[in-house]
């Protein structure tokens, strides 16, 4: 059998007889070859010539093989070098290879010596090939896969990943919908970081999470002594983000009087600091984020209809964990490859029967559930694969069946059956921190101004 045709050969030998010999000998076999009389000359070729293979010898008048070797090191870096050496120079050929050289075959040799090495030598770089081509073929799956520190292969993840890819080429106002915990505000930091405002400011806050008596000195800045307190001036985040992004996570949360103001911003692109009597020109893009309907709460009233239309300009919908169940178990192995860096485990991987009840769970929590998921059955695993009793789903959740009453499901109106379920959850997380709001917030991952306008509005009196 012969290797393959059209591969270039390069002999470097000061004896002619040995030059003429291999010659012939590879051609016979599909090489093209070039020959060269020593060291320089041969640099002289390989500085304007590309060669796949180069026979070398290293006793050479003028400029020998290690010389050459070292000499037009960084002509070749594709090329793979082969020295010949005489009884005697083993030591000098071993040390040929340390300086990069593929092999060595010893004087005087056989004719199949050389084909074997050869042969030996192409299938070497057949694997190197193979084994860059599968790296890239890996490294395009996982972009594909990917945006920002998101991970779905799911067609509706795709979809997500590329409208998101789109929204980062424009300056175009972004509401990003979905459920808590789908990740809304890495696809907002993935559009910042992908686009022209990357070098630029990215302050992400939770409308919900600041009293509302500050939200509009936190937002638009005061200036000295416009109120009790303010004793300094005081730049707004929409000031800090100037040049860049703002991230407003749950928008739903903001209240009536301040949503005029942003209003302002996204249309004047201008904002007034409290105790100013002019105003600011600012610089930024502003992405919405969401889990409430905003659309409903328009209608109803509950958010300015002209805000959600300006800020509606480009919705990405974010699907829940269960409507993409194909992507847990990549979901899976990336948040295994985190949690051994970050705990300094070893786990190889999740068995057969962990897998199908995270497939069967319905994840409320939706990824950052999985997330915690993995992170407990990592610390708590001490063998090399995750068993099924390291996952800390109950089978009645695992089943994808959550129990409903009766009550919440009378009648057919999905809205009042989501206030029932509201009602149900916060009385169930009061219960559990018995009575604690601060931390029944934290469980419901709302804020406190939200939470105790809803235990007002559904008349809980835990």
């Amino acid at each position: 059998m012969h290797l393959k045709p059209d591969k270039s050969l390069l002999i470097i030998d000061d004896e002619e007889n040995m030059r003429h010999m291999l010659t012939t000998l590879l051609t016979r076999f599909g090489y093209t070859v070039d020959t060269a009389s020593d060291g320089y000359q041969a640099l002289q070729k390989v500085s304007s010539s590309q060669y796949d293979f180069v026979l070398c010898d290293l006793k050479m008048p003028n400029m020998g093989g290690m010389e050459f070797l070292k000499t037009a090191r960084d002509h070749l870096a594709a090329t793979t070098v082969i020295m010949m050496s005489a009884y005697g120079t083993i030591d000098s050929a071993i040390e040929a290879m340390k300086q990069g050289a593929y092999d060595y075959i010893s004087k005087p040799f056989k004719t199949d010596e050389v084909y074997l090495a050869l042969k030996k030598a192409e299938e070497r770089e057949s694997l190197k090939r193979e084994n860059f081509w599968l790296k890239e073929q890996i490294r395009s799956i996982q972009e594909s896969y990917t945006f920002a520190n998101m991970v779905g292969k799911s067609k509706p993840m795709q979809a997500v990943f590329k409208m998101s890819a789109k929204a980062a080429q424009y300056d175009t106002t972004v509401l990003i919908l979905g459920e808590s915990g789908t990740g809304k505000e890495l696809i907002a930091k993935g559009i910042h970081y992908e686009g022209s405002r990357a070098q630029k400011p990215f302050i992400p806050i939770n409308c919900g999470g600041i009293p509302e008596s500050l939200l509009e000195s936190e937002f638009f800045g005061h200036k000295k002594g416009s109120f009790t307190g303010a004793d300094r001036n005081k730049k707004g985040l929409f000031e800090e983000a100037d040049g860049g992004t703002i991230f407003l996570d749950e928008i739903g949360e903001l209240p009536l009087n301040l949503q005029v103001k942003f209003l302002r911003v996204l249309q004047e692109s201008e904002i007034r600091p409290i105790g100013d009597s002019s105003t600011k020109t600012v610089d930024v893009r502003m992405i919405a984020a969401t889990a409430k309907n905003l659309e409903e709460e328009a209608k109803e009233g509950a958010f300015r209809q002209d805000l959600f239309y300006r800020l509606n300009v480009f919705p990405i919908t974010l699907p829940p964990l269960r409507e993409r169940t194909e992507d847990i178990p990549l979901l899976s192995r990336h948040f295994l490859n985190r949690y051994n860096k970050t705990l300094g485990k070893e786990i190889e991987g999740i068995s057969s029967e962990a897998m199908s009840i995270m497939l069967r769970h319905p994840w409320p929590g939706n990824v950052r559930e999985l997330e915690n998921v993995i992170e407990r059955a990592v610390i708590l695993s001490d063998e090399k694969i995750i068993p099924a009793e390291n996952v800390p789903i109950t089978p009645q959740a695992a089943a994808g069946c959550p129990t409903l009453s009766n009550e919440l499901m009378e009648g057919f109106s999905v809205k009042e059956a989501q206030k029932r379920l509201e009602k149900q959850l916060i009385i169930k997380a009061l219960t559990a921190t018995r009575g604690n709001r601060t931390k029944a917030t934290q469980l419901l991952e709302i804020s406190h101004p939200s939470l105790l306008s809803k235990i007002k509005a559904y008349n809980i009196s835990l």
